[in-house]
Formats: C-alpha cells, sequence, structure tokens
C-alpha cells in the first residue's frame, strides 16, 4: 500500500511536466462552430467547383462533413479527437492528382475567407494539415 501514494505523485508530476496544450488556431478558426462553417463552406465549394466535384458524388457527405470537423479541430489544437480512417486508407485507389489536391486547398480557402478568418490563421491550419498531403496524392 506505501506503494500507490508514490505512483500518484509520481503521475501527478508527469502531468505536470507536460506543455499545456495550444489552442490558439482552434479559438482564432472560431472553436467547432467555426471550424464546422469552415467545412461546410468548403463542401458547398466542392459542390460547385467542376475540377473535383465528380470526386465527391459517391460519398458520405454527412460521414465526411463530420470527420472534416473532428479532424480539422484536432489538428487546430481543439478538444476533438479523429476517429476516421488514415488518410492513406480513405484515399488508396482514387488516384487523386496534384491538382485535385490543389482544387480542394482553394476551396478550403475560400470557405476560410468567407468565414473572416485571417490569413496567418489559414496558414497555420494548411501547415497543419499539408504533411497527409503525401498520403492523398496519386495513391
Amino acid at each position: 500500500m506505501r506503494v500507490l501514494p508514490w505512483m500518484l505523485a509520481l503521475m501527478m508530476v508527469g502531468c505536470a511536466q507536460q506543455p499545456p496544450k495550444d489552442d490558439s488556431l482552434y479559438r482564432d478558426l472560431g472553436a467547432t462552430p467555426g471550424i464546422t462553417r469552415i467545412v461546410e463552406g468548403m463542401l458547398l465549394n466542392i459542390a460547385r467547383d467542376e475540377r473535383i466535384v465528380e470526386r465527391f458524388r459517391r460519398i458520405d457527405i454527412q460521414r465526411l462533413r463530420n470527420k472534416l470537423i473532428e479532424q480539422f479541430c484536432a489538428e487546430a489544437g481543439g478538444p476533438c479527437t479523429y476517429t476516421g480512417d488514415t488518410m492513406a486508407e480513405s484515399h488508396k485507389g482514387q488516384n487523386v492528382s496534384r491538382s485535385d489536391f490543389n482544387a480542394l486547398v482553394e476551396d478550403l480557402i475560400k470557405a476560410m475567407d468567407a468565414q473572416g478568418i485571417a490569413v496567418p490563421a489559414q496558414n497555420r491550419l494548411i501547415a497543419r494539415l499539408a504533411p497527409m498531403r503525401g498520403e492523398v496524392i496519386e495513391k
């Protein structure tokens, strides 16, 4: 029984040494309501984008919406956990081209512009999403 207090003390010290989670981007995007508006705007932009709309015709848009909200929220430092497939799994066999990917990013930027998101915050979100590019293009 003497071990239990020491274990608790060690656990508390370990937690105290963790850096605080930076949620500034999450807040700059408008938290969950703002991220929801961005994602919905992006999906509406995609629906009007003849370059890529065909890629989304057979997709469960409601599920995609929900997973994108989770993913953007988590990547922005918010309190969300992404529960979807990996980017490699969800894009396997789709052969997404660089121009397809760039069109989607343009649609995201348009959605953020429409919500009045400052360019530095937009750039921070895109920078956090950019590493996924290699898991999506030409897979």
